[in-house]
């Protein structure tokens, strides 16, 4: 396993967009969030979520994010590097398991930039005087018990959506495709969400990856969300854990 590490790390870590895509990732993600904050202003005690407005980006970074770990795989495909790949790595379900590890570290390292850098640069923007409502800690700091847990699974929220877009390009084996398969499971439902009524409404965001795993990242009036906080992450593992089985059952039934 250790030398399907090393071999993966190398290959991701030497693709000419990799360095640029994760900082499209942070860049996306940050910018999003500050001009969000400081284009929905409301004085103090106005009751907003500064929190999820500062995460607001995590719309937009995802889909770098899908870039990415589409290009992982997929371009390994249409150059036929991958038949040289599992030449030298005849077990292709660890090939699989060393993509997968490689790829969700890096986005743990990059997620974690955009999402802390995010909370600084939203409370940075907003106006002078403006904390927010409610006691205790002050909502958007790191140091309040909600924005903590959004922190962290909005962290979680985009190595998992790198993973399920892995599993479904290892699917697909095609960039441009796997690119717009990808984007459909996570933006189409939202779209669909807005022309149909509840209760279909509210079932379609309950099973949506994206409207289910993005709740995290509230921390106010958490009974409108489609689900629990924690919850939505979950069914975003689903998607992801469904997506790298299929990945790899067919991988060990196709040729090359």
């Amino acid at each position: 396993m250790s030398a399907a590490l090393l071999a993966e790390w190398t290959k991701l870590r030497t693709l000419a967009s990799t360095a640029w895509l994760l900082l499209g990732t942070a860049v996306a993600t940050i910018g999003v969030g500050v001009v969000v904050v400081a284009g929905t202003h409301q004085s103090a005690g106005g009751g907003r979520d500064v929190t999820a407005l500062a995460l607001t980006g995590l719309d937009l970074g995802q889909a770098v994010v899908v870039v990415l770990a589409v290009l992982a795989v997929a371009e390994e495909y249409g150059t036929g590097m991958v038949r040289t790949t599992f030449a030298a790595m005849p077990r292709r379900l660890t090939v699989l398991a060393a993509k997968a590890t490689t790829l969700a570290v890096l986005t743990l390292g990059t997620g974690v930039v955009a999402v802390v850098g995010s909370l600084l640069a939203g409370r940075a923007a907003l106006p002078a005087g403006e904390t927010g409502a409610g006691p205790g800690p002050v909502p958007g700091s790191i140091t309040h018990g909600p924005t903590l847990r959004a922190a962290a699974g909005s962290v979680v929220y985009l190595v998992l959506v790198a993973l399920l877009a892995l599993g479904i390009a290892t699917v697909v084996r095609d960039t441009a495709v796997s690119i717009g398969v990808v984007l459909a499971v996570l933006y189409l439902p939202v779209l669909v969400a807005q022309a149909v009524s509840d209760p279909l409404r509210r079932h379609l965001e309950q099973l949506a990856p994206m409207t289910a795993g993005l709740g995290i990242r509230a921390t106010t009036n958490l009974r409108g969300l489609p689900l629990p906080p924690w919850e939505g992450i979950g069914v975003v593992a689903g998607w992801a854990a469904g997506a790298l089985l299929l990945a790899g059952l067919l991988l060990r039934r196709r040729d090359a």
